[in-house]
């Protein structure tokens, strides 16, 4: 259980996640990019002003604005269809809002519902979590404006119209289609490229295995993308995947190349040769035209005129990289066989419905936090717009719309983020107030800097959320003014009722958290699981090696990532938290990664030297089913808070090792330092 909060640790966090919010970076979007989101607005708000008035036209702008945000969302799936999704979300909650919203009763359980759903749909990721959010803003702005059914109804087809004006622009108009894909891509490629190098001195050099999951998760592609996908985005991810084992087994002393002398120099020859072409590599995939490959980088990898300097397993091993270092550069001159997997599929919406709902059902829980924060979102949000209802305020749903915009799952980005949106808030209606009280535009003038201004929030929508909500609040400030907005009314209303709906955010987290320091036990037993999974699968490609069993240990590997990667995004998180759990320690759970780790990277030198074919190992598939069942039950003792016992994997392995059953020594002394590494996570956890 958490201690009580003690006041100095509220301090220490909220000084660190004020910080956070408050910074600007220096990073922008693309240019031409920001211009098209721009030119997107400008059609929707221009065309429904000279048809329909201001108030269709703010309609209009606000769902082409926020279609146009959606396509700058993370996300590798194509950018028209998260504009058409978005703008249609927008529409459809807009419309069911204005239904209910002259019965004020009624209004507050549709947006007490619609928005725990959007609280919900967290269980999608980022980018669904925030277009939901969108749909709830939207839906409290825009009901304030129709006075009838079939004006509710011309204004939610506006909004969409605006969506599918982004759309239609995204398609006619692409910038950097595949920019996203030869990013992830190639930054993988630069950072094998960067372990190489690391290597070289360091033979125990750890490895940021975030890229490679990027890069995975960008090969997904629908079979419409496939079909447009460049050349060398195909069949150089799997490549990559494998090199890592390779460069890690021919650098480590203990299965490779010796830790001195002439098999030293050799390996860091190899590793040198892999980091050039690694690099040419990213810079191929980075401008879509063939890097030359130094020629030095070829000659190291021929055979010395001496004859080979490395002999065993390490031959082995460079014989190995040598040949998916040249796959890698024929996959990037010729276009992969059409026999080969060209890509991983993502789902579609019919896929995707029984994906999201087994989502739903599996945090349907108060345990699940994602459960959580959609219950106290709905909660907030509902008693905000209930407040802003009561008191005497023309336009109090600002409280309810800030509130659902900075809450998150998790206390460090809802407090940031609050802080960010209070003092972009502030400033923006201060910047806004000036230009209008200095030159009083007229409405097309208001419409002209409104979209001057969404165009700069475009620009920097990567800087940092600060500088975002001040475009956007100068943003809405111009768009409301085209219908005769009170100036007074818009500083005192905005930055009154968002400091409420900001204060409510910061008390519901503050008296119903959702911390990650808690979950902190949880999470590290996944990874113990994961890595004990990981080790079984690479020593059941030993056992009884078939395209099954490797298919497994690339399976059980990726299992090991995500898990590796949760927990540090929890641990990130709980770092900024005013808790500290009592069962774990800060050093305990330092101690028990690195021993994680150790166990990860001893299964990836295993899976190094898996082999295509040879006889099978009973003694390797025993000690499998021994590590997998010790580590499963050392992940519940964690979850349970018990002493942690691993006594029967060094025990295990001396049987394999007394048994004789003809395994190479090699291996065996693979499976010696992974039973290590396992003792070792005992040691840490006890």
């Amino acid at each position: 259980m958490p201690s009580s909060p003690p006041g100095a640790g509220w301090y220490r966090s909220l000084k660190s996640t004020t910080r956070s919010g408050l910074r600007v970076e220096r990073a922008t979007n693309q240019p031409l990019a920001a211009l098209r989101g721009a030119m997107g607005v400008a059609i929707a708000l221009f065309g429904a002003l000279a048809l329909s008035g201001p108030a269709m036209a703010t309609s209009a702008a606000l769902g082409a604005q926020l279609a146009g945000m959606a396509t700058f969302q993370r996300s590798y799936r194509p950018g028209p269809w998260l504009a058409v999704a978005t703008a249609l979300g927008l529409s459809l909650s807009t419309f069911v809002g204005y239904l209910a919203s002259p019965r004020p009763p009624l209004f507050l359980c549709v947006l007490a519902l619609w928005s725990f759903g959007a609280g919900l749909a967290w269980v999608g990721g980022q980018t669904s979590g925030i277009l939901a959010s969108m749909t709830v803003a939207v839906m409290l702005v825009i009901v304030t404006l129709p006075a009838t059914v079939p004006e509710a109804a011309q204004h939610a087809g506006v909004i969409a119209a605006g969506g599918l004006i982004q759309a239609l622009l995204v398609l006619v108009w692409p910038v950097n289609r595949w920019g996203a894909h030869r990013e992830a891509l190639a930054e993988a490629c630069a950072s094998l490229a960067d372990y190489a190098r690391r290597l070289r001195d360091d033979p125990f050099a750890g490895f940021d295995p975030d890229p490679l999951m990027a890069a995975r998760e960008a090969a997904a592609v629908t079979p419409g993308q496939a079909r447009s996908r460049p050349a060398e985005l195909t069949g150089i991810r799997s490549l990559v995947e494998r090199l890592r084992p390779a460069l890690a087994a021919l650098a480590d002393p203990r299965v490779g190349a010796a830790e001195e002398g002439p098999q030293r120099d050799r390996a860091r020859e190899l590793l040198r040769a892999a980091a050039e072409i690694l690099d040419g590599a990213a810079r191929s995939i980075r401008t879509g035209e063939v890097v030359p490959v130094p020629d030095s980088a070829y000659r190291a990898l021929a055979t010395p005129a001496g004859g080979p300097v490395l002999d065993g397993m390490a031959r082995h091993t460079a014989l190995r990289l040598i040949g998916l270092l040249a796959e890698v550069n024929d996959a990037l001159e010729t276009p992969a066989d059409d026999d080969q997997p060209r890509y991983l599929p993502r789902p579609g919406v019919r896929q995707l419905l029984p994906l999201t709902a087994r989502a739903v059902r599996l945090n349907w829980t108060w345990r699940s936090p994602v459960f959580r924060h959609a219950v106290r979102v709905a909660s907030v949000v509902t008693l905000a717009e209930g407040i802003g209802r009561v008191v005497p305020y023309g336009h109090g749903y600002w409280a309810a719309m800030t509130a659902m915009m900075v809450m998150r799952p998790d206390f460090s980005q809802t407090y940031s983020r609050g802080v960010a949106r209070l003092v972009g808030t502030v400033v923006g209606v201060g910047l806004a107030s000036a230009v209008m009280v200095a030159a009083k535009p007229v409405p097309w003038v208001c419409g002209l800097l409104a979209v001057v201004a969404v165009g700069c929030a475009y620009l920097t929508i990567r800087s940092g959320y600060m500088a975002l909500s001040t475009l956007v609040t100068v943003y809405v400030v111009f768009l409301l003014s085209m219908d005769g907005l009170v100036l007074s009314k818009t500083v005192e209303e905005r930055v009154g009722m968002t400091l409420v709906g900001g204060l409510l955010a910061f008390a519901a987290y503050a008296l119903w958290p959702t911390w990650q320091t808690v979950r902190l036990p949880d999470r590290l037993a996944d990874q113990i699981a994961a890595a004990g999974r990981y080790a079984a699968a690479t020593l059941d490609a030993f056992g009884s090696p078939s395209p099954t069993s490797r298919r497994a240990m690339r399976d059980a590997l990726l299992d090991y990532r995500g898990a590796r990667a949760a927990l540090r995004a929890a641990d990130a998180s709980a770092a900024t938290e005013p808790v500290r759990h009592r069962g774990l320690r800060p050093s305990q759970l330092a101690d028990a990664r690195s021993a994680i780790a150790a166990i990860g990277r001893t299964s990836m030198l295993i899976e190094a030297h898996a082999p295509s074919a040879t006889s099978p190992s009973p003694g390797a598939t025993a000690f499998a089913v021994v590590v997998r069942e010790q580590l499963g039950r050392a992940a519940q003792a964690v979850r349970d808070g018990q002493p942690v016992h691993l006594a029967a994997v060094p025990d295990a392995f001396q049987r394999w090792e007394e048994s004789g059953d003809g395994t190479p020594p090699e291996i065996l002394r693979d499976a010696s330092i992974l039973t290590e590494a396992v003792t070792g996570l005992e040691e840490s956890l006890n």
